[in-house]
């Protein structure tokens, strides 16, 4: 990838700070993978039988966004973007979707959780999983999204590469 725009993280900073940046910085990763390809790349398939697509991995991750952020801070019976009950894989079909729908869903739950995270006085602020029935804390929430973005960037990787051929950061 030849078009790298994304802004690094710091080496220093606060854990606030840090976190922020490495979180902004996997989403760019998803979208820098996802540049430049039609609809009908982003919907490709990985391998017979998988269903597993640059589109539903967008899709997949604005779910996480709306289940981690929205509903834990903000509305715990807000409904899922792809799905009427709690189902992570509804949003990894993309065969009908296309990057406007897709994207469209996925940076709107971006900014909210961006909104929700500036607002919180504190990385200890409490919200309640309603999947878990647990409270956690706006730190748990911000590294575990995290480590989603980690894991699926990875696969955006290889997906991208049997697309284009397109490898690297």
């Amino acid at each position: 990838m030849t078009d790298d725009t994304r802004i690094g993280p710091p080496n220093f900073g606060t854990e606030r700070e840090m976190l922020r940046a490495f979180l902004d910085y996997q989403r760019a990763t998803l979208a820098m993978k996802c540049a430049g390809l039609t609809d009908e790349e982003l919907r490709q398939r990985s391998m017979p039988p998988s269903t597993l697509t640059l589109l539903g991995l967008v899709r997949h991750l604005a779910e996480v966004e709306r289940a981690w952020f929205r509903r834990v801070f903000q509305d715990h019976d807000a409904p899922m973007v792809w799905s009427d009950k709690i189902d992570f894989q509804a949003a990894y079909d993309a065969s009908n979707s296309t990057r406007e729908e897709a994207f469209g869903a996925w940076e709107a739950e971006v900014a909210n959780s961006r909104r929700i995270e500036l607002a919180a006085e504190s990385l200890d602020l409490a919200g309640y999983q309603p999947r878990w029935e647990e409270e956690v804390s706006l730190r748990m929430v911000m590294v575990h999204v995290l480590l989603e973005y980690g894991r699926h960037n990875g696969h955006a990787d290889f997906l991208r590469e049997g697309v284009d051929g397109t490898v690297g950061a």
